[in-house]
């Protein structure tokens, strides 16, 4: 039920995405009265499809005149994506037979070049303008939930104690930059490539100098720093045996039968060791330090509910959510552009990190959530907006620089490079496409 719930998730959103990206060279091409001759969600490789308003004979019995339209819409049946087909173009569609015909008024390739240019951008224009919109609507509905770095501690995985952190710590710079959302400690120190981590540990300040020959591994190790939370007692559920025994809301436990519990994450650890025995817990009560016996149930836990950091939670109205979806869409612009400059460097191992659809299948909730869903809609919105600049022939980020070079020079790239160009491009993505894939079975099997 999970996989099937994910599948749905991934699949919605691909959709919507693609529909929102295609849109934008449609609107353009038709702007500028170019001719779209498919505008397709996934592909019909093969000339397969699921539907066609040209080819499946229930809809044109229903609806001749999709016959005399200009443009057929479409679903493939292969959801790696989906295309608009415009006229006089050339594209990943690789027809070279209309581009040995004469020149059209209505093909791409006899508008000029700035118009050119708007068709090409329109898709990672709309898909930027798809991530303030949803963003807009996230912080008028929801508002910005975060946990706040000021008084939060961390409790690292192996991989941060390799680095030098350590559990209880509270990060209060990356070099000169001072984060103040816990939740993007990670990524803020693989992004901003931190050479200096100043941290409190106890009433000590320290540096810890990071090893920029790790941050690969950062990238590709969820969870790096988990929420040390302590183990101080809120209350004890009414039908515990321990409710008698004598815990009052505050009290800190520290260790179980001697043994250091300082957090809750150490006192899991100890709890199932010690399922259905009864131990001693050493509970600090102000300036005291009491020793009080508990009983722990079959599941490792004595029925106590803690005291949890709480979250900090911005509101907005309507007036107030454009400027904050605004800059929420700028701030993870300009991540996500940290991390391809990452991705740009070999020697940093972030191509590791890179992943497929079943990265992203991972990325959703195991349990339907609207708020989730649609914040991951206005992130992977963003990010096929940018992979979709960069310049590689293919992508509109290739056919973006093909048409700058012309604007600057006046010189048009034959259609017979362009086609060289596209193939070559086509190649770079499958190889890219292979590297995601790749690293997604990799971190399957670990």
């Amino acid at each position: 039920m999970v996989f099937l719930i994910k599948l749905l998730q991934v699949l919605l959103a691909l959709s919507i995405l693609v529909v929102a990206h295609e849109a934008g060279h449609f609107c353009f091409a038709k702007l500028f009265r170019i001719r779209v001759e498919k505008f397709f969600l996934f592909f019909d490789i093969g000339g397969k499809f699921i539907f066609s308003t040209k080819r499946s004979r229930w809809f044109t019995k229903l609806f001749p005149g999709a016959l005399e339209k200009e443009t057929e819409y479409g679903i493939g049946w292969l959801p790696l994506g989906g295309y608009c087909k415009v006229s006089g173009m050339i594209d990943e569609s690789m027809d070279l037979e209309q581009m040995k015909r004469e020149p059209q008024p209505w093909e791409f390739r006899t508008h000029s070049a700035w118009q050119r240019l708007l068709v090409m951008a329109g898709g990672v224009l709309y898909n930027f303008l798809f991530a303030i919109v949803t963003y807009i609507a996230i912080m008028a509905i929801w508002g910005q939930s975060y946990i706040s770095n000021d008084n939060a501690r961390i409790y690292p995985d192996k991989l941060a104690q390799e680095l030098g952190f350590r559990a209880g710590d509270r990060v209060l710079a990356f070099d000169d930059y001072v984060p103040g959302n816990f939740g993007m400690l990670q990524a803020d120190l693989a992004r901003r490539k931190v050479r200096v981590a100043k941290v409190l540990r106890g009433t000590d300040t320290l540096d810890l100098y990071i090893d920029g020959a790790l941050m690969g591994q950062v990238l590709d190790d969820p969870g790096m720093f988990d929420l040390a939370i302590p183990f101080e007692i809120d209350s004890i559920a009414a039908g515990s045996p321990n409710a008698t025994r004598g815990f009052m809301r505050g009290d800190l436990v520290t260790a179980f039968d001697g043994e250091p519990a300082g957090f809750l994450q150490d006192a899991r650890k100890l709890l199932l060791a010690r399922a259905g025995q009864e131990v001693e817990a050493s509970v600090v009560r102000g300036s005291d330090t009491l020793s009080i016996p508990v009983q722990i149930d079959s599941a490792g836990r004595i029925g106590a509910y803690l005291h949890t950091p709480s979250l900090c939670t911005e509101h907005y109205t309507l007036a107030q959510a454009i400027p904050a979806g605004l800059k929420l869409t700028s701030q993870t612009i300009g991540g996500y552009l940290r991390d391809l400059r990452l991705l740009a460097t070999p020697s940093s191992g972030a191509y590791k990190s890179v992943g497929s659809f079943i990265a992203i299948g991972q990325a959703f909730p195991a349990a339907w959530d609207w708020y989730s869903f649609m914040f991951l809609l206005a992130l992977f919105s963003i990010v096929l907006g940018v992979m979709n600049l960069l310049p590689i022939p293919g992508l509109d980020g290739g056919h973006i620089i093909f048409t700058l070079f012309e604007i600057l020079t006046g010189r048009k790239p034959s259609d017979r490079f362009m086609v060289a160009a596209q193939m070559v491009g086509m190649v770079l993505l499958a190889g890219l496409m292979l590297l995601a894939f790749g690293n997604d079975i990799g971190r399957l099997f670990r």
